[in-house]
């Protein structure tokens, strides 16, 4: 799932006050003035090896992005020189840049400060899953993982973790796909980079969880409704999950529900401005019941319903409302 992330990069994607080399050095690959300056969407698609950053890299393919797959991270400076050349025939630009490249791979936080010298703005989309989930996602699939020359994947896994740590925290965006189909991971990259009118909006993406299925794990701020109206026990409501109309009003009509909801939005609202004043792009909002398919549905849609209605760009993701199926789901590529 999409993730804001703190970002402590000092002026990031303002021209000339990042850290970093200064205007005009070879590391920026030219000067960072006037037409020199890229100023199209710049993304970096990084993450853990079998996470899905081919399955990323597809949906922005799709959106029209012009998609670099394996790029050392020493030529992004120079290839982001090469973009503001384009004449504004680039102006959506995808790097899918990880393990794969080897020691190379080391250059990618210089790579961001040189970015950040040149004044080009960017975003990084760091993807991600469990040690379990990656596992098996390599068995299924039968690819060698980049680390494993000399080790196993599991340790692989780890190595690679470790390794990602200080990427990720610089991350605008961090989807964990552990739980996730190929299409739900593809879904969720559409959301985040697909309206164009909405780049640059902050994004506030709700999501409801079920407590027996465990917390989602890229949440900035969870609620627990286990305390509101249970459907669970209304015997004609049981069946059916909290996007049906009539579940939806057994929940959303108790007084102490719309107490709740009042509240949570005004906190909402307190909090967003002094996110996205802090360069913040997104907010993750978790609401959870036991099971995920009753309350945390019914207060998760009426809470986007609200945002919305103030003009707050939001996602809602319904993590537990169907069970999901035994056994893998789906291929994954990097």
């Amino acid at each position: 799932m999409g993730q804001w992330r703190q970002d402590d990069r000092v002026g990031r994607g303002t021209p000339g006050t990042g850290p970093g080399p200064g205007p005009g050095t070879a590391a920026t690959g030219g000067p960072a003035s006037g037409d020199s300056v890229y100023r199209g969407r710049f993304v970096i698609i990084t993450g853990l090896s079998g996470a899905g950053k081919t399955v990323a890299k597809r949906a922005l393919e799709d959106l029209g992005y012009f998609c670099v797959d394996n790029l050392p991270p020493a030529l992004i400076p120079p290839f982001a020189h090469l973009c503001a050349q384009s004449g504004g025939r680039v102006s959506r630009v995808a790097l899918v840049v990880d393990a794969r490249g080897g020691e190379f791979f080391r250059d990618l936080a210089a790579a961001l400060r040189s970015l950040d010298g040149m004044g080009v703005a960017h975003q990084v989309l760091f993807l991600e899953a469990d040690d379990d989930t990656l596992l098996r996602r390599f068995k299924e699939s039968r690819h060698r993982h980049p680390l494993a020359d000399r080790v196993g994947v599991e340790e692989a896994i780890r190595t690679e973790r470790r390794r990602l740590e200080d990427i990720r925290g610089l991350a605008d965006f961090i989807i964990d796909t552990s739980r996730l189909s190929p299409a739900q991971c593809r879904q969720k990259v559409l959301g985040l980079f697909g309206a164009e009118s909405e780049t640059g909006r902050f994004t506030i993406s709700v999501v409801s969880f079920g407590y027996k299925h465990g917390l989602p794990t890229d949440a900035d701020l969870v609620f627990d409704v286990r305390f509101l109206p249970n459907p669970q026990y209304i015997e004609a409501l049981r069946p059916h999950d909290g996007l049906r109309d009539e579940v939806a009003a057994y929940v959303l009509a108790a007084p102490l529900t719309r107490a709740f909801l009042r509240r949570l939005v005004g906190f909402l609202e307190f909090l967003v401005p002094h996110f996205a004043a802090e360069g913040k792009t997104q907010l993750v909002v978790a609401v959870g019941c036991t099971g995920g398919r009753h309350r945390s549905v019914a207060v998760a849609e009426r809470l986007a319903a609200i945002l919305r209605s103030r003009r707050h760009k939001v996602l809602v993701e319904h993590r537990d409302i169907d069970k999901p199926a035994a056994g893998g789901t789906g291929r994954y590529g990097s």
